[in-house]
């Protein structure tokens, strides 16, 4: 860690996805890798079906001064702020509402409204009352809680596809290093819509059954929603960022470096970031999405970049790929994970058929049977569209 950079803290998180919508259901879920809050959806635009993450629980409600940020996006990210509200009465009455900031990584906003608003505009020639413009711009969940919240410091949202709500974490960490925010509302949301689930699908990278991360018989993706925020500042709690690695290799549209030499980059700067080493880095949560391209690359550069004693796997099976929200949710699972009690650490399992793909290089997945006894620092991998990668870094403090 450079002398000049302070050290900040996730003092608190709320998460909503597949798995559940509290710390302990959604932990307990993750250690069983249950699967069960997959569920078949049918696309009206294609009345395709879809094997999705989907949240099963009533959104609550938007309330009435707050009409104009009524999407399913932001009810997800309203249940969090839901969660979160003893906390957040906590900073607002601690520190002014200007030194008070909002990041967000989102991919698909209101997409879903305004795939709504189109069907209804190509019906009746007129858009529903209810809908709002504001609603698919991908600034609206920040905007959301700058709104609900009277904030008055930064807000803004960071859309870069799948890697989103993992870079979050540096833009935040600037916010409060550079003395601009005493706090941060830091995150990601997306919520399922069609255009991303036709979108993925034109591109063959769905898969009609649950996906299997690393298994020599993956066929791809399942899509998923969620929504995960956390509270940066720096005082100080259990549980520090430690380190954050961006690169962009830009290879290819959609298709991830073969060496997975963006991956590689991320990786190394996070470590460096860090002022660790490989060797202290006790879990990793996976990309993992299962598809063929990128379990090969994640393996090769994993390999290259950790011992084979870190303790690695993929939470997608569980969840589905949230997109824009997978890196705020997966290294929420690690929040989770490093706040455990010891002196054994149940991890994240790795839920695929056990068929590993004997191209990739050896990678020690956790199985039923894998507790820690020593987890102190945990990574999360988040790759994305045109090569654009980040890789986080938290630990006990």
């Amino acid at each position: 860690m450079s002398q000049n950079k302070q050290m900040v803290y996730l003092n608190h998180m709320a998460c909503i996805n597949a798995l559940g919508a509290d710390h302990q259901s959604v932990f307990s879920k993750l250690i069983q890798a249950d699967t069960s809050g997959m569920q078949s959806y049918r696309s009206p635009a294609t009345d395709r079906i879809f094997l999705v993450g989907q949240v099963a629980l009533e959104l609550p409600r938007m309330p009435e001064p707050y009409l104009k940020h009524n999407t399913r996006n932001n009810q997800l990210v309203l249940h969090c702020l839901q969660q979160l509200s003893t906390q957040l009465k906590a900073i607002l009455g601690k520190y002014p509402r200007h030194r008070i900031g909002v990041i967000i990584g989102t991919s698909t906003s209101g997409i879903a409204e305004g795939e709504q608003a189109l069907h209804s505009y190509s019906q009746s020639g007129h858009f529903p009352v209810e809908f709002d413009y504001s609603q698919i711009e991908m600034a609206s969940p920040a905007a959301f809680i700058k709104d609900y919240l009277q904030l008055q410091g930064p807000a803004y949202c960071v859309s870069t596809a799948c890697s989103s709500s993992g870079k979050v974490f540096a833009s935040a960490r600037s916010l409060i290093e550079n003395d601009l925010c005493d706090a941060v509302i830091v995150g990601g949301s997306d919520s399922l819509c069609d255009m991303t689930l036709n979108g993925f699908d034109s591109l063959e990278a769905i898969s009609s059954e649950l996906c299997l991360p690393f298994s020599a018989n993956r066929k791809g993706i399942n899509i998923g929603e969620g929504a995960a925020l956390f509270i940066m500042s720096r005082q100080k709690s259990q549980v520090a960022l430690l380190g954050v690695g961006e690169s962009s290799d830009a290879h290819h549209i959609s298709a991830p470096h073969p060496e997975g030499a963006g991956a590689v980059s991320s990786m190394q700067m996070a470590l460096s970031d860090a002022g660790i080493s490989s060797n202290d880095v006790d879990y990793l949560n996976l990309h993992g999405t299962g598809t063929e391209l990128n379990d090969l690359m994640e393996g090769k550069a994993v390999h290259q970049v950790l011992p084979s004693t870190t303790i690695v796997s993929s939470t997608k099976p569980l969840t589905g790929h949230t997109l824009g929200a997978a890196g705020a949710t997966e290294l929420a699972f690690c929040w989770l994970a490093l706040n455990q009690q010891g002196p054994k650490y149940s991890l994240p399992k790795h839920a695929y058929d056990g068929h590993y793909d004997q191209e990739i290089p050896p990678l020690t997945l956790a199985s039923s049977e894998t507790h820690c006894s020593d987890l102190s620092i945990a990574m999360s991998n988040s790759f994305a569209f045109g090569g654009n990668n980040v890789s986080v870094i938290i630990g006990r403090s």
